[in-house]
């Protein structure tokens, strides 16, 4: 029978279990054979029975240790005393202590640095794959959009999105926000999502709403969480909040955050051009392509539909409310923002429902007057009317009739 070994080649483990299954019937020379090595090395196998793999004895280092002098006097306490130290900046120090060791010594140190630290380094935080449940979770979050370039009446327009998406079917809402990261704009793309889709989740989790509460004072903040909390028990919906600087946990719209920037950049470079001639046809535009990105999750919003809870009868609160009182300049200030209305009202007390892009102003139960919301010209230049002489530190506008909707944007 033909050898089959060829010569340099290592009898492996495989081999060598054949030798002993043949061998129970055959000659060492003709088990050799049929396991496919020499006849000398069945016969070495016949001396000593233990497998290819249990003789190999560990290779030591081939050149001496770079780092031999300093790691156990240097850089483990290093590591031991400063938790959280680049590998490079480990490098960089001890090149500067020691000006011998080579450069070309740095992977080797990340490698050993990093094997230190599976060994030795601190626990670190544990992330569990959850499995969406249907009609369990909706998150909320908001994205800055003015890496975009988007172009309102000839100005540049800085704003953000309120963005809502469900965690199991991947459905979402988008809403232009002219503000910051406020509760009346949470409140205000919270239930338009939810009047869209139709129905609501078990469940709303939301970022720590730091931006909102960054300038507000405890009372203020206790306040805000409860009207957010009372949002959400509206609709039957149990609030929750990622813990700041955890993103990880509002990883489902996160994640989703960059998806939707990249379709509306590709759909504005489809079109041609970054200018509208009005809000009103810029939020048409993100709309449609939200929508186009639905349709492709139809298929689980309908598995999802039948777990979502019913909608209340109406909506809920979703503005901030405030009592001004109109000035001689026949007009009153708020938010630092002098807005106009008629001399008539001069002497009055008027009541303010502040949304993120409107004002409704109030005398008693009547409604008066709808007024668009503006801005320092710092944070929307596009929206802000320039001071006029008279009144260099004020931003005025004449109301606007609050009958026709259209006068809105």
């Amino acid at each position: 029978m033909m050898n089959r070994c060829l010569p340099g080649r290592h009898v492996t483990d495989c081999q060598m279990r054949l030798y002993m299954s043949f061998r129970r019937s055959e000659t060492p020379i003709t088990a050799a054979a049929k396991a496919g090595f020499s006849a000398s090395t069945g016969y070495r196998f016949e001396q000593d029975t233990r497998l290819p793999s249990q003789k190999k004895v560990a290779r030591g280092r081939r050149r001496p240790d770079p780092l031999a002098a300093v790691w156990d006097s240097e850089i483990a306490p290093m590591l031991q005393n400063t938790a959280g130290l680049r590998a490079v900046a480990v490098f960089d120090e001890i090149r500067h202590r020691h000006p011998e060791i080579n450069a070309g010594v740095r992977r080797t140190l990340e490698r050993r640095i990093r094997a230190w630290r599976a060994l030795n380094g601190p626990e670190r935080d544990v992330i569990f794959r959850q499995e969406p449940v249907p009609g369990r979770l909706g998150l909320s979050d908001f994205t800055d959009m003015a890496d975009l370039g988007v172009v309102i009446a000839g100005a540049a327009f800085d704003h953000r999105l309120y963005h809502f998406r469900l965690a199991f079917c991947g459905w979402e809402h988008a809403h232009v926000v002219l503000g910051g990261e406020s509760f009346v704009a949470l409140a205000e793309g919270l239930q338009n999502a939810l009047w869209a889709l139709g129905a609501a989740p078990l469940e709303h989790r939301s970022d720590s709403l730091s931006a909102a509460f960054r300038n507000l004072d405890r009372d203020a903040r206790t306040d805000l969480t409860r009207r957010y909390e009372a949002l959400c028990a509206h609709y039957r919906m149990t609030p929750s909040r990622n813990n700041p600087g955890l993103a990880h946990e509002n990883g489902a719209i996160e994640s989703s955050h960059g998806h939707l920037k990249k379709a509306i950049a590709d759909a504005l470079l489809l079109r041609g051009s970054r200018g509208f001639d009005e809000l009103g046809a810029y939020r048409r535009f993100v709309d449609e392509i939200v929508g186009r990105r639905n349709a492709r999750n139809r298929k689980r919003l309908a598995i999802e539909r039948p777990r979502l809870q019913a909608l209340p009868d109406r909506r809920t609160t979703d503005y901030e409310e405030a009592l001004v009182t109109v000035t001689a300049s026949s007009g009153f200030t708020l938010k630092k923002v002098f807005y106009s209305v008629a001399s008539r009202l001069i002497g009055h007390r008027l009541r303010v429902h502040l949304y993120d892009d409107r004002l409704e102003c109030f005398l008693g139960s009547t409604q008066l007057m709808t007024l668009r919301r503006y801005r320092l010209p710092s944070r929307h230049p596009c929206l802000a009317p320039q001071a006029d002489g008279a009144a260099q530190s004020r931003l005025s506008r004449s109301a606007v009739p609050a009958p026709s909707l259209s006068a809105r944007f």
